[in-house]
This record gives structure tokens, C-alpha cells and sequence, in this order.
């Protein structure tokens, strides 16, 4: 069994970080080791370079998503989840065509780079054969907007992708939160592993891109963090992410220690593991208060943008700093002032995008 206390001494850590700045694929043990420091100088040196790695890859410039979670319905019961099936007080909404339109268009104007078409696994939807209102939607705002579409509509049969991407999806995220099967079926009950898993694959198969994600603080261990950091690699998917678990009304804790700093660690790691791949810091957990330390971490897209007085909610806090407008690019770029860092030209990641699109075209990463 790997020790991993006995690999967090400062010298080999420090040996591993100046090679994966050097541009060595880490294994397995290796990335357990990173994110097992918690001492605060080594902290700093786990950082130092997570960012190094970053600025080789992408500059001093990060992207910026905007959020439309226009269904939240959902038929699954997920133990984690706000919008779980169970938890039947809550108010929820069924966003119409013309205003899923108008919220794109919005965000377009305010300066995202991408539109993520998010929901719930809405049983309106999800019970219709060929997803054509699915596909319609997506449809529907590619001819409106000339940015990027990102599409989270939870698990798909595997013959409606490529409508998807005909429809003008770019991307299709789907987090399977962890890569321990125990695990998975306790945050995901009667759901199948292997077919979750599958949607990543049949994307990037169908021309799309695919983002992946884990959640920190749901029980998982640190072997388990690090297999899933090194599964992702593997998968060959262009955005990887980790957030913090969020305790919700009628969710379950898992009696998990972690922090946010297990997350901050875990960005990190995962851009060391994945030098070249975008990152998000979601608004999601900490609002902007969060931002500064996630873009620190290594993480070069931000996530979750979502415009005021529009009766939109977020995923992981449905209501955090949404209606006050702490979510807008306006109040995202004062951050970034402070950190020298600037967004990104929209031809800069329309580029980037459409490169790594002719990749997996043509069967590479």
C-alpha cells in the first residue's frame, strides 16, 4: 500500500513539482502525494506552480461561462443535490424558448465567451424520444448568438449526440462527482456507472468537446481524488473540474473534514496533471470571494456567471449572490484587476476550441 505521508516531506515534493513544471506526466502516486501537502510553505510551492504551469499554457488571461440552468426539474434522486426528485418544497422553473434565447443573448452582450445551456434531468424532456425539444432549444440559440454552447443535459441515449452537435453544441459537461463506484452509487442512487461514464465518450465521439468534474467533501479519500484526476487524463477530456460540496435542504453529509483549501489543492493538482487543459472557478461556492483563491490555484476559466432579476438559480448555491448581481463579468473582471490577469479576446478561445475540435476529428487529444 502507498504511503502517502511519507512521500509529503518538502524535498520530494518539491522534486515532483519542478518536474511536472518541466512538463512530466505524473503517475498515480506521484499525484497523491501533491494532494496530500497541507504544510503552508509547501502549500505555496504547490500553488507557485500550478500557476507557472498555467501561464505556459494559456498566458495571464482566463474565459468566462455564462450559466442558463433553464430546467430544474429532474427525475433523479442525487443524495447531494438541491433539486433532487425528493425534495418536493421547493419552488422550481421551466424556462420557455424565447427566454432561454433572451438569457443568451444577454450573456453574449455582457462578454462571456460561452453559453452553458444547463437542467436538471427534466422528465418533459428526458421522456421524449430523439430529444428534439432538447434540440430544438440548442438550435434555436445558435442561431441567435455567435459564442460557444455548452449543453449539461444530464445522461443521454447515445444516438441523440450528434443531433446535438448538428444543433450547434460545442461542448457537452457531465460529472460523474467520483471515480469510486461505492461512492457513485451513494451520491447517484439507481443510476448506472458505465453509462454516465459513456457520455463523455460518445461526445467527443459525435465532434463535441466533453468536461468532466469530481466534488470535494462527499467521503472520498484522497486516493480517490487522485485516481479520478489521472482518469480524466485518460478520458482525454478538455476541461476537467472540482468543487466543494455544498450541504443542501434535504441533501446528505457524508461526515467529510474537507475545506475549501481540499478543493484549492485538488485544482492544483489537476493542472499539473492537465497542463493544457481549462479549469473552472465556479462562482458557485463562494461567490466572488472565491475567485481570487481558485484563479491562484491554477484555474483559468470562470464559471457560472448569471445575470440579476431573471429568476435564474445556480447549481451547487441556487441563490448565492445572484440577485444582487454579484455574478456578472463586470464584477468578475474588478478581480481579475486586482490579479493582473485579463479576459480573453473571444477569437482567442473560438480558436482554441475549434483546434481542439479538428483534434478529436481526427482521432487525437
Amino acid at each position: 500500500m502507498y504511503d502517502s505521508e511519507a512521500m509529503t516531506g518538502s524535498s520530494e515534493v518539491e522534486g515532483v513539482l519542478q518536474e511536472a513544471v518541466e512538463g512530466k506526466r505524473l503517475d498515480l502516486e506521484e499525484t497523491i502525494s501533491l494532494l496530500s501537502v497541507r504544510d503552508p510553505s509547501t502549500l505555496e510551492d504547490l500553488f507557485c506552480a500550478a500557476r507557472e504551469v498555467k501561464e505556459k499554457n494559456f498566458g495571464s488571461s482566463v474565459f468566462c461561462y455564462g450559466f442558463v440552468y433553464f430546467s430544474t426539474h429532474c427525475r433523479n434522486d442525487c443524495s447531494f443535490c438541491y433539486y433532487k426528485r425528493s425534495n418536493t418544497d421547493i419552488a422550481r422553473y421551466r424556462k420557455t424558448d424565447e427566454e432561454i434565447v433572451a438569457l443568451s443573448s444577454d450573456l453574449e452582450d455582457s462578454g462571456v465567451h460561452l453559453v452553458d445551456l444547463t437542467m436538471g434531468e427534466d422528465p418533459v424532456i428526458h421522456r421524449e424520444n430523439g430529444y428534439h425539444r432538447l434540440v430544438e432549444v440548442v438550435q434555436k440559440v445558435n442561431d441567435s448568438v455567435d459564442v460557444p454552447l455548452m449543453v449539461s443535459p444530464g445522461v443521454m441515449p447515445q444516438g441523440s449526440f450528434r443531433d446535438l452537435e448538428q444543433a450547434g453544441a460545442d461542448w457537452f459537461a457531465c460529472y460523474q462527482e467520483t471515480h469510486n463506484r461505492g461512492l457513485f452509487r451513494r451520491l447517484r442512487p439507481h443510476q448506472d456507472y458505465d453509462e454516465r461514464f459513456s457520455q463523455k465518450k460518445w461526445a467527443m465521439g459525435s465532434g463535441m468537446l466533453a468536461e468532466e468534474g469530481i466534488m470535494i467533501g462527499v467521503g472520498e479519500s484522497i486516493e480517490d481524488r487522485a485516481w479520478s484526476i489521472q482518469t480524466m487524463r485518460d478520458l482525454g477530456v478538455h476541461q476537467v473540474r472540482a468543487m466543494t460540496y455544498i450541504p443542501q435542504q434535504c441533501g446528505r453529509t457524508y461526515g467529510s473534514t474537507s475545506t475549501m483549501l481540499d478543493e484549492l489543492v485538488t485544482l492544483a493538482v489537476m493542472r499539473l496533471v492537465h497542463p493544457d487543459r481549462l479549469i473552472p472557478a465556479s462562482l458557485d461556492i463562494e461567490g466572488l470571494n472565491g475567485l481570487r483563491p481558485r484563479l491562484e490555484a491554477g484555474a483559468n476559466v470562470i464559471t457560472s456567471i448569471i445575470p440579476p432579476n431573471k429568476g435564474l438559480a445556480g447549481v451547487a448555491q441556487h441563490e448565492l449572490d445572484i440577485e444582487c448581481g454579484g455574478r456578472t463579468v463586470d464584477q468578475a473582471s474588478e478581480v481579475l484587476d486586482d490579479l493582473g490577469v485579463r479576459m480573453a479576446p473571444s477569437c482567442a478561445y473560438k480558436d482554441l476550441i475549434e483546434d481542439w475540435k479538428r483534434s478529436i476529428a481526427v482521432g487525437g487529444g
